[in-house]
This record gives structure tokens, C-alpha cells and sequence, in this order.
């Protein structure tokens, strides 16, 4: 009897003893956290379409967003006190995680965060670790729980010796309580032989969208560790290679952040191997979002250790050291500066910066602020509100939970609507201001410092930098206008660009001269959008002062006397040798309407001398008027001889020439002698000027055959002897093709074909992949990649369906 007792005892421990380990092992580890919130399962929730952390980029990563209710734990959290002038930092655990608070004068920031609910085992595994100063070769057991390698240590996995800045070991769960630690270097999981990378990293599929070492296939993983064993600097290196090493180094910050028993010079090494990764893989608009976000993240996390640095931390969207040197400053002045005022239209998710700001961001910084200070010359006013500062930073890892800011006591004007209507009009103007510089520098093989370039820059801001190319030009378009009545040869005007010469003025060299000459406010004549002819390259310019000005309009007036001009300069040109007679005549009718402004009397003034020195072709003309009517013909001769009998004298000199334009123009000359009788005696038109007069006005004295006829003859002059004259000879290039348009045949119809609307299924799209012989993930990605390229955003988001951010589409096309 007693024999059984014994056995029934022993039975009774063996089955506590197996019970307790087995609720030990059914209680999975759980994030910790404040119980009263939920947590946020995201990258960057607050990221608006052009956030260079949004996911639809080249690298794995996911924008799927979930809450998930808090769990309670047995584990402490750890609340960490950051005062902006203490040099230590206080730890509380507490067994019942509670938002922690301080009883202080000033607000006191506060950081909350989540150990790892990590378990060891007893069993153990070997591999090499050592001292990288002294490399030992003795195998050295190591538990199974996961350390960290810092700076000065290495280890050997599969013959690759690997520095630090990385974690090892068997067993390491993330920090939101479930799954394996992503970045966890697993040395017991195969690995594929040491192959090097001069020809390129392996990758597959198992890389995936949130990458994790132990779900990589054997051979991935091996080309992974051929680049952890490199110096992690690579340019053909696969970027989620960088965000899997990247995850390591948020974790243990996260991690580790708040324990005094890690010393500074850890964090220090971190900060700077970030740092590095942030400039050396820069171009991937994803990875140097989330970079630049984890050194701010960093700095907040311990700001006496990186109080130094603060002038080196990259900029980022949606900075979380904005929000809170935006709060502080808006507590201490009610007033919001030029710098916080251009951060905030920046970071704002109520406004989207276009492709002219983002292509050309110091002009536009520059420019944003000067008309900041011109509309709010002591700064913006912005009351406190009530709201309270509450960021949080979303890591890279898909195994890290969001991680709460806490600014006690500070509020978040950041989120005021009032202050971003303000500053949209002027982000508009501005951006409105660059467009023309922004397309000029999409094109290919073109530099800010471009003579092209430089002239289409808002004035304002140009003025503040000026060039000495410009400068040089100034200086010798003075000495034409002082020394040679502003008269000069277009070959010459050329060679003040220090641009090879063209083989013909088409549109774009003569936008560049007329560019150029406004620029540095020199009047040009011809100019094409206001006397309706164009330079040719072996012809001449004239140039005056000042010149036609950014807000120059011609009136009704300034074109009459203008076409009145060029009828003028043909009669004068007639025999080849224009008299000064003929000139001063032709000026008066210039000096002597009182309609024309000072500016329309200089441009004309020009565009006569131009006339009287440039050979008029009147070819064209010829063919124009061969189609009209005959009520339209003697029109025109009506108007003619009105032009050449303006001062008063008719002799046979005068109908000589008269005669030599009328068979110019291909109108019959033996009628000269009658038309002309015929408009000094008609009782239907009135009489002409006086021999002493030479005021000429294309109004109702002269166009009209009858008042009722005015419009009429005004529209059939313009038809005439303005459209088209010189305009058709222009040669139109398009660079559309060539400058904008960077895909190849396949990836451009798919494009055109994903634009017809805005949500695709993924199915449709790897349909239209099939047809077109391309691969769905790098079809996505050339064509964001290209988009980034011209505009500096993605146009596509996959996310899981294909996303068309047709905003983006139109700022493409509009290239």
C-alpha cells in the first residue's frame, strides 16, 4: 500500500511539473504598450500620395493599416523621460503600463516604447564571435537567445566573416510579441556558398514585401551574407537587402533606447552607420524617407547625445522634430518664421507640393520665403489650441510596433486648417513662377546653370544671384543702343550666349533670344509676340531701353500703326534706298498718336528701323491676296496709297513707286494713276492730310469705307498683313518623344493603357503584362521609377490592386 502511495505521489509531481511547463509555453509573448490605446499597425499612416515613405516604390515594403486591441502582459514597459536639458534620462518599470507623466514647469517630452518579449532556451548552438580588434579562431558555445553584435565585433556564418551592427542566434521574436525578429541572422538556416557580387546580388521572391531573414530562400540568404560581408556600400545592391540590415539597427534603438545600461558611444555608432546608408542609398526615395525619419527619431529619443548633429539630420516629410520646433515656437510668440513656415507647407497633408517645386526646391524654398516675409512681415500669427502634441514613429520593420511621442503639455498647431489656407496661395505663385524653369530642366542633357535656364528664373530671385554671362550681355547690349542705334546682326547677338550657333532661329532659339533680351530688360525687334515676325539667322536686331517689361500688352492702337509701318517701310524700300524724308515721315506717324504709351512708341520705334533695314519678302503676301475678292482688293489699295500719299505729295517719283508695289503684290500698276484720283476726289473718303501733316490714324478717317465697315477692315488688315506672315516658318520640334517620354515601346503602352482609369485588379494588370511580354513587379516599378525621374513622385501604387495617381498623370503630360 504504501508502495502505491509512493507511485501515486510521484505520478501527481511528474503531472504538475508537465502542466506548468505546458502553460508556460501556451503563454505567447505579448507588446507592450498603454493598454488605453490601440496600436497602429502601419508605416507611415500620416504620409500623404507624396511621401517618400509611401510604399508603392521599388523596395518590399506595405501599406496595409489595421488597429489591434492592446494585450496585457506580465512584462514591465519602460517609459523614458526626455528633458531638453537633462543629460540623463530616468527609467520607470511599471507592471501595469500607464501613460507616463511628470509633475515639471516645462513640458516634458515623453517616449514610450516596448522591450522584446523575448524567451530563452537551455540548449545551446556554436558559432564564432570575436573581438574585431583580435579575431579568434576557437569555436565559442552561445546560447540560442539572440545577441547583439556591435561596432567592434564580428563573427564567421557559412565562411563569411560578417562585422557588426547586427543580430545573432537562433531565437529572437519581434517586438510586437509574435513572429521571428526579421533581422535576426539565423546561423543553424543554410545558406548558399560565398559567390561575391561583381556580377550582381541573387534575389527571388522570398525577399518579399516586408522581408525577413529566415522566410529567404537558401540561395537569397546567401547573397544576402555575401553583402552583410562586404563594406554594405554596393551601388547594385537589391534594396531590400538594405531596409532587412536597416531593421537590426531600429530595433535595438528602439529597444534599447531608454536602458542606461548601453552607452552612448552604441547609439553614437549607429547614428553615423545610418547616416552613411541614408547618403549611399539616397536615390531609393523610400529607404531615404525612412532613413531620415529614424536619425530624427534618434535625436528626439536622446537630444543632449545628438544635440551636435542636429544641423546634419537629413530632411525629411512629415518630420517629427518639425511638429515640435513649430509647437515650442508657437508657444513662445503666437508668430510662425519663414523657415517654419516653408517646413509646414512641406509637411502638411492638406497640401501637395507640384513637380516645380519639388524639381527646383531651393528656388522654390527661396522664393516661398521672400513673399512670406512680403505678406506676413512679422511672421504669421498661430494661437495655441488645445490639441496636444502625440507623434509616433513608424518603423521600417514590419516587426516593430508604432512607437508613441509623447510631448506632454506642448500643443500641435500642425494641425490647424487656418494657417495651411494662408500659406497655399503663396506655395501656388511660387510654384506658378518656376513652372517654365521646372520644364526647361525635365529636358535631357540640360543644368541649372544653362544660359536657358538661368533667364527663365522668377526675377525676384534671380536678381539675388546674378550671372556673369547675364551680366556680360547687359554690358554689350548698352554699347549697341548708345553707339549704333540699338541696330545689330543676329549672329552676334548669338555669340553673347556662348552657345554653339544654330542652323535657323525656330521656336526654341528665338524664346531664348527674346528670353534673354527681357531678361535683363532689353526691348528686341522683331519680337515675335508683338510685331508678328521673327530674326532670321542672317538677319538683323535691333535692341532698345528699357524694354518691353514682364506686364507689356499691346493695344488696338499699337498694332494699326504697326501694320500702317510695314506697309510704310515697303513703299520706302521700293527703289532700294530709303530717304530720310521717307524715315522721319514714317516716325511721325509714331510720335504723333497720342494712344501709344511711351514702351509702344519705343517697340515701334524699333520695329520701323527694323523694317527699313530688313528687305521685306512679300511673297507671301502676294499669295494672300491672289485669293481675294474684288471688293476686298480695292480695299487694300485704298489703304496703300492712303500710306503713301500721307504727306501730301503726289509726283512721279511717288507713282513710280507705288507702281513697283502694286506689281510686287501682284496687283495691276496701270491702275495706279486712276486709284489714286480716284481717293482724292472721292466725296466717300475724307480728305487727306494737310502737305505739312503727316498724322496718320487707322481709325474711322481712314479704315472705314463706311462706319458700319470698321470691324471688317480692321479683321481683313490683321488676316492680311499679320497672320502668318513670318509664324509658318518656324520650324516646330517635338521634344516630347526624345526629352519626356523615357520608356521603351512595351513599357509605354502599358502606361497609356493603366491611365485609362484609376484602379486596376491585379489580374488585369498581369493580363496586360502577358500581352505585353513583361513581368508585373518590374513593369510596376520602370515605370515609377521613370516617373520619379520627370516629376519626383510614383505614379502607380501597388497595393495589392494598381493604384493611378492621376495627378501625377497630368503633371507628365503637361511636360
Amino acid at each position: 500500500m504504501e508502495f502505491v502511495f509512493i507511485i501515486a505521489v510521484v505520478i501527481l509531481i511528474i503531472w504538475l511539473i508537465t502542466s506548468s511547463r505546458s502553460d508556460s509555453k501556451k503563454t505567447k509573448p505579448r507588446v507592450l504598450g498603454n493598454p488605453s490605446q490601440n496600436i497602429k499597425e502601419t508605416r507611415d499612416a500620416a504620409a500623404s500620395k507624396h511621401s517618400l515613405s509611401k510604399p508603392s516604390l521599388s523596395r518590399p515594403s506595405s501599406d496595409v493599416t489595421s488597429s489591434i486591441a492592446p494585450i496585457t502582459t506580465t512584462k514591465a514597459s519602460v517609459s523614458v523621460e526626455l528633458h531638453e536639458q537633462a543629460t540623463e534620462l530616468t527609467t520607470a518599470k511599471q507592471t501595469n503600463p500607464k501613460t507616463h507623466t511628470t509633475a515639471v514647469n516645462k513640458p516634458t517630452p515623453i517616449i514610450e516604447s516596448a522591450h522584446s518579449a523575448t524567451h530563452s532556451e537551455d540548449d545551446f548552438a556554436t558559432f564564432n564571435i570575436f573581438e574585431s580588434t583580435e579575431p579568434q579562431n576557437a569555436n565559442i558555445k552561445s546560447t540560442r537567445k539572440a545577441q547583439w553584435l556591435d561596432k567592434k565585433k564580428e563573427t564567421i556564418i557559412h565562411k563569411r566573416k560578417l562585422r557588426g551592427f547586427i543580430y545573432l542566434g537562433e531565437k529572437m521574436e519581434s517586438l510586437r510579441g509574435y513572429d521571428s525578429e526579421p533581422a535576426l541572422l539565423n546561423p543553424i538556416l543554410p545558406a548558399s556558398t560565398p559567390l561575391g557580387h561583381q556580377l550582381g546580388y541573387y534575389t527571388d521572391d522570398s525577399l518579399g514585401y516586408w522581408p525577413s531573414y529566415n522566410r529567404l530562400s537558401r540561395q537569397c540568404r546567401g547573397a544576402y551574407l555575401d553583402w552583410l560581408a562586404t563594406d554594405r556600400s554596393a551601388a547594385n545592391t537589391p534594396v531590400g537587402f538594405v531596409f532587412l540590415y536597416f531593421y537590426g539597427l531600429e530595433r535595438f534603438v528602439i529597444e534599447n533606447g531608454q536602458v542606461d545600461k548601453v552607452g552612448d558611444e552604441q547609439f553614437e555608432d549607429i547614428f553615423y552607420e545610418v547616416l552613411r546608408l541614408h547618403k549611399v542609398f539616397i536615390s531609393n526615395r523610400s529607404f531615404a524617407g525612412y532613413s531620415a525619419n529614424f536619425l530624427e527619431f534618434m535625436y528626439l529619443l536622446k537630444p543632449e547625445l545628438f544635440k551636435s548633429k542636429k544641423h546634419i539630420l537629413p530632411k525629411t516629410r512629415h518630420s517629427l522634430l518639425f511638429k515640435l520646433r513649430l509647437s515650442e515656437q508657437v508657444v513662445a510668440t503666437e508668430r510662425v518664421s519663414d523657415e517654419l513656415a516653408l517646413e509646414w507647407i512641406k509637411n502638411t497633408d492638406q497640401y501637395n507640393l507640384k513637380t516645380a517645386a519639388r524639381r527646383c526646391d531651393v528656388e522654390f524654398d527661396s522664393l516661398f520665403k521672400l513673399y512670406y516675409k512680403q505678406k506676413f512681415p512679422e511672421g504669421m500669427q498661430v494661437k495655441v489650441n488645445k490639441t496636444k502634441l502625440n507623434a509616433e514613429y513608424f518603423a521600417a520593420s514590419g516587426g516593430i510596433p508604432s512607437v508613441k511621442i509623447l510631448l506632454d503639455g506642448l500643443p500641435d498647431p500642425s494641425i490647424l486648417k487656418a494657417p495651411i489656407k494662408k500659406l497655399i496661395p503663396i506655395a501656388d505663385m511660387v510654384t506658378e513662377e518656376l513652372a517654365s524653369y521646372s520644364r526647361y530642366l525635365a529636358k535631357t542633357n540640360t543644368s541649372k546653370d544653362d544660359l536657358a535656364a538661368l533667364i527663365l528664373l522668377p526675377r525676384a530671385i534671380a536678381n539675388s544671384q546674378p550671372s556673369p554671362l547675364i551680366e556680360k550681355f547687359k554690358t554689350w547690349a548698352q554699347t549697341i543702343i548708345l553707339e549704333h542705334d540699338g541696330v545689330t546682326n543676329v549672329a552676334d547677338f548669338w555669340l553673347q550666349t556662348d552657345l554653339p550657333a544654330p542652323k535657323a532661329i525656330n521656336k526654341k532659339e528665338g524664346e531664348l533670344i527674346y528670353n534673354l533680351a527681357s531678361f535683363a530688360d532689353i526691348g528686341i525687334a522683331p519680337d515675335l509676340r508683338y510685331h508678328h515676325t521673327k530674326p532670321k539667322l542672317d538677319g538683323k536686331l535691333v535692341l532698345f531701353y528699357p524694354g518691353h517689361g514682364e506686364e507689356f500688352v499691346p493695344s488696338y492702337a499699337f498694332n494699326q500703326v504697326g501694320v500702317a509701318l510695314r506697309l510704310g517701310a515697303m513703299v520706302a524700300n521700293i527703289d532700294g534706298i530709303v530717304d530720310e524724308s521717307e524715315s522721319s515721315e514714317l516716325e511721325k506717324l509714331i510720335a504723333h498718336d497720342e494712344k501709344l504709351t511711351d514702351t509702344e512708341k519705343r517697340s515701334l520705334k524699333a520695329y520701323l528701323t527694323w523694317r527699313l533695314v530688313t528687305p521685306s519678302g512679300n511673297t507671301g503676301l502676294k499669295n494672300r491676296l491672289n485669293n481675294l475678292g474684288v471688293k476686298e482688293i480695292e480695299f487694300v489699295k485704298r489703304f496703300i496709297l492712303s500710306i503713301a500719299l500721307a504727306d501730301g505729295n503726289v509726283d512721279n517719283k511717288e507713282v513710280k513707286q507705288i507702281e513697283k508695289l502694286y506689281t510686287n503684290l501682284g496687283l495691276n500698276k496701270e491702275s495706279v494713276t486712276s486709284d489714286i484720283h480716284q481717293l482724292t476726289t472721292s466725296s466717300h473718303q475724307p480728305a487727306l492730310s494737310n502737305q505739312n501733316s503727316s498724322e496718320f490714324s487707322l481709325d474711322e478717317t481712314i479704315l472705314a469705307l463706311h462706319e458700319s465697315q470698321t470691324t471688317e477692315a480692321k479683321n481683313m488688315l490683321e488676316q492680311i498683313f499679320i497672320s502668318g506672315e513670318d509664324e509658318s516658318d518656324y520650324i516646330e520640334v517635338s521634344e516630347l518623344t526624345n526629352e519626356v517620354d523615357g520608356l521603351d515601346l512595351a513599357h509605354s503602352q502599358l502606361f497609356e493603357k493603366l491611365c485609362a482609369k484609376a484602379q486596376w485588379g491585379r489580374e488585369e494588370v498581369a493580363q496586360m503584362c502577358s500581352e505585353l511580354k513583361l513581368m508585373v513587379d518590374g513593369a510596376i516599378e520602370t515605370i515609377n521609377d521613370w516617373s520619379f525621374d520627370l516629376v519626383d513622385a510614383p505614379v502607380i501604387e501597388d497595393d495589392g490592386d494598381m493604384y493611378i495617381d492621376e495627378e501625377i498623370v497630368e503633371e507628365i503630360r503637361e511636360l
